[in-house]
């Protein structure tokens, strides 16, 4: 249920970013870049792409404890629905919060705070390891006797609210942000100024904020992000950046306490040897600015023609998953994240990215027959071979005029 739900809102997802891409020309407020917003929306389907295989043991989990230990059967009533949303809320705010203060946990989560923008495509960027270590937080529901379709339902509910806080077109919300999560609680949330950070929680109610004290009002305008920013629009780096550093750390520890201080304790622990706890630095907004990375309007024009492409194969699979036999799976999943990943790195202007479109030219074009000899669906095997040919012919055209990187600030 929870993914039908999810899935039938893309179109959703992208009318209502296209209305704030249309009032943000108008109004020339700038809130979108083309290479951070396709590094957002890749982030999102990559997080959808694994969570088909995630949901093999994340949600078979909460059915078991559902299934075999509940403590009794709840009524299908509106009263005991309500009193589920609450509980979903609650428990998300722990498991949110979790995310934060934990730095194993904040590996899987910091992925939605690395754009350096805040707009709706910002709500589409997910992490794709979040589920693996916050699911079972939900488990006290399934005990209680809370059905796993009503969790998926009112879980996808939750989701879907928190689409539209990500905005700066709407201001403050008075009365109603009293008790509801609204764009102005959740800017303060993305901020990276120390005041905001681990602040503002909730997913539906900010309520649970106010009650256990990391609420705060927004004040001056937010520098969004995170304190070390990414510095890449590669939504497959973006995925596993924080693994990496964290075995970089780990690599300097020597006693087991340290080891996990560093895993479980706050998101900048270090142990007093190495100069302790790192402290949220203040933005120099007068030296501050965002990664960017120039590129010719060809190459531009060729990699958002290649990820609509991918975007809409992604759709499909989405949409018609059930039926397919699990090699087709895993062999888009594969092809998806390698072709976001490839058109990433062009978007960062690195030679490594302009190698592997090559090989990606290729492969997806060898990709393309297999579907199409193993009697895939014809639409995505037409727009898989699509993806191939115009790459083989287009790119040679686009790569005569690449320009490589005029400006990484």
């Amino acid at each position: 249920m929870d993914l039908n739900l999810i899935v039938l809102s893309i179109p959703i997802f992208f009318f209502l970013i296209g209305v704030e891409l249309i009032y943000d020309r108008i109004s020339n407020r700038k809130l979108y870049r083309l290479n951070d917003s396709l590094a957002n929306i890749s982030c999102g389907i990559t997080e959808q792409l694994s969570g088909v295989f995630a949901k093999v043991f994340t949600i078979a989990a909460y059915d078991l404890i559902y299934q075999n230990f509940r403590l009794m059967d709840i009524p299908a009533t509106w009263y005991w629905w309500l009193f589920a949303f609450i509980g979903v809320d609650f428990f998300y705010y722990w498991a949110h919060r979790m995310s934060h203060e934990v730095n194993l946990f904040w590996a899987g989560h910091v992925v939605h705070h690395q754009s350096e923008e805040y707009n709706l495509s910002v709500a589409l960027r997910q992490g794709a390891f979040q589920k693996v270590f916050t699911f079972y937080f939900y488990f006290p529901l399934a005990l209680l006797g809370f059905s796993t379709e009503w969790f998926l339902s009112i879980s996808a509910i939750n989701l879907l609210y928190q689409f539209w806080i990500h905005t700066e077109t709407i201001k403050r919300m008075p009365v109603f942000n009293f008790v509801f999560n609204t764009p102005s609680h959740h800017r303060v949330h993305h901020g990276r100024n120390p005041k905001y950070i681990d602040k503002n929680h909730g997913g539906t109610f900010i309520i649970w904020d106010r009650l256990f004290g990391t609420f705060q009002e927004e004040e001056e305008q937010p520098v969004y992000g995170i304190t070390k920013p990414l510095n890449t629009f590669n939504p497959i780096y973006a995925q596993v950046a924080h693994f990496f550093a964290l075995g970089k750390d780990l690599r300097k520890l020597r006693k087991p306490g340290e080891i996990f201080s560093l895993l479980f304790r706050k998101p900048g622990w270090h142990p007093e040897r190495l100069g302790g706890t790192k402290s949220v630095p203040e933005v120099d907004k007068g030296s501050y600015h965002k990664y960017e990375v120039e590129v010719s309007n060809r190459i531009n024009i060729y990699i958002f023609f290649q990820y609509l492409l991918s975007l809409v194969i992604t759709a499909i699979f989405l949409f018609t998953m059930s039926g397919m036999a699990q090699s087709l799976k895993l062999g888009l999943t594969v092809w998806i994240f390698f072709s976001v990943g490839s058109l990433g790195l062009l978007s960062d202007g690195r030679d490594l990215g302009k190698n592997l479109e090559w090989l990606r030219a290729v492969l997806t074009i060898g990709f393309g027959a297999w579907c199409y000899f193993s009697r895939a669906d014809l639409l995505i095997t037409s727009l898989v071979l699509i993806s191939g040919l115009s790459s083989i012919v287009w790119f040679p055209v686009v790569k005569s005029s690449y320009e490589w990187i005029k400006s990484r600030v």
